[in-house]
């Protein structure tokens, strides 16, 4: 169904090159757009008008007109004024809107294709049928992009995001759930993973540097049958994101490192491992300090100078503190394993109680 806000604007710019005004009702005799504050005085003929056997009339100097969509009637259209041009103006409203609704049908069924594409809800035989009906390419090179906000979406934010891929016709922008916009870009053979990003900066950048906002984007599939696995690197991406990389509100699958590893990880497992390396604490239980110290020190690869020069303390300071920790959890992080060790119990501390937020 076309939304009100389109059939506002359909009529008022019919009206501003006819100077004919307009008015569309349901057939429950609801006004849906107008151009004129009288068309409430109408709204008791169009309902009459809603039952008769003529496609138009004429009821009190205003021409009724019935608007089908595949013979089923979805509006009446109403054009009032003195010009004897009123007739003609109000065929082509109708005829207007009823392309309209056509071509807002066809958006509506690729819409729900591309819908159960993502999720994985259609049979490899009926992916390839319903492409070829819809004129959707079937072997075309696609990303999937997720837009995830903290507001419910009022439909603007869908519009927003449709605004920049308006005309590219093999691209499509649609939501499976309240929280996540998700758009199929199709891109080029030479799109390299830098223009990927300036894809996802561009939207990023239609909500002016919201913090709540995170864009995501998975790998570059050649097939429709592969959009699905995107999408789910792209879903991976976004929750990844939120766990390692707090400062970034872009994200991208291929740069999610040793932290899409730990993403898959069972918990129990996670668990096993902490007990196991640090005897029954946990690495984030540390003073501030301490803290500030190892993510520096790893910031810097290693490097005791240029640790203990950002940090503005002297390097003995530095390896004071570092032969403390060696004492308290068996790990001297000069030694690259054990450096790696600690990391990677950071990180998996970090997924723990990701999940166990998510739980809750």
């Amino acid at each position: 169904m076309i939304s009100n806000q389109i059939l506002q604007t359909t009529i008022d710019g019919l009206k501003n090159i006819t100077r004919i005004d307009l008015c569309v009702i349901d057939t429950e005799g609801k006004i849906l757009a107008s151009t004129f504050a009288e068309a409430d005085r109408f709204i008791e003929p169009a309902v009459a008008f809603v039952d008769s056997p003529a496609d138009s009339q004429v009821v009190s100097g205003c021409q009724f007109f019935k608007v089908f969509d595949e013979h089923q009637m979805e509006y009446v259209l109403l054009a009032y004024g003195d010009s004897d041009d009123v007739y003609m103006v109000g065929k082509i409203a109708a005829f207007q809107i009823q392309n309209l609704l056509i071509a807002y049908k066809e958006r509506f069924d690729k819409d729900n294709f591309i819908k159960n594409l993502l999720l994985d809800n259609l049979l490899l035989v009926d992916i390839y049928n319903r492409a070829k009906k819809l004129h959707i390419e079937t072997d075309a090179r696609r990303v999937v992009y997720i837009i995830e906000t903290d507001h419910d979406k009022d439909g603007n934010e869908l519009d927003r995001v449709r605004s920049i891929f308006e005309g590219k016709v093999q691209d499509f922008v649609t939501a499976v759930d309240e929280r996540n916009i998700i758009v199929v870009k199709e891109v080029g053979d030479a799109d390299s993973l830098e223009e990927l990003n300036k894809t996802a900066e561009v939207i990023y950048g239609l909500f002016k540097g919201d913090p709540s906002v995170h864009v995501a984007f998975g790998t570059v599939v050649n097939e429709i049958k592969e959009v699905s696995r995107s999408y789910k690197e792209a879903r991976m991406a976004l929750d990844v994101g939120k766990i390692f990389f707090e400062d970034r509100n872009i994200v991208a699958y291929a740069t999610l490192g040793i932290g899409r590893l730990i993403y898959q990880l069972p918990i129990p497992l996670c668990k096993m491992f902490i007990k196991e390396t640090f005897e029954g604490k946990s690495p984030d239980e540390f003073d501030d300090e301490t803290l500030t110290t190892i993510n520096k020190f790893f910031e810097n690869s290693l490097n005791v100078s240029e640790t203990s020069r950002q940090l503005y303390i002297h390097r003995n300071t530095l390896v004071y503190r570092l032969d403390k920790l060696q004492k308290s959890t068996g790990l001297d992080l000069r030694a690259f394993e054990d450096a790696i060790t600690f990391k990677i119990a950071l990180m998996v501390v970090k997924y723990m109680k990701y999940m166990e937020k998510m739980d809750y």
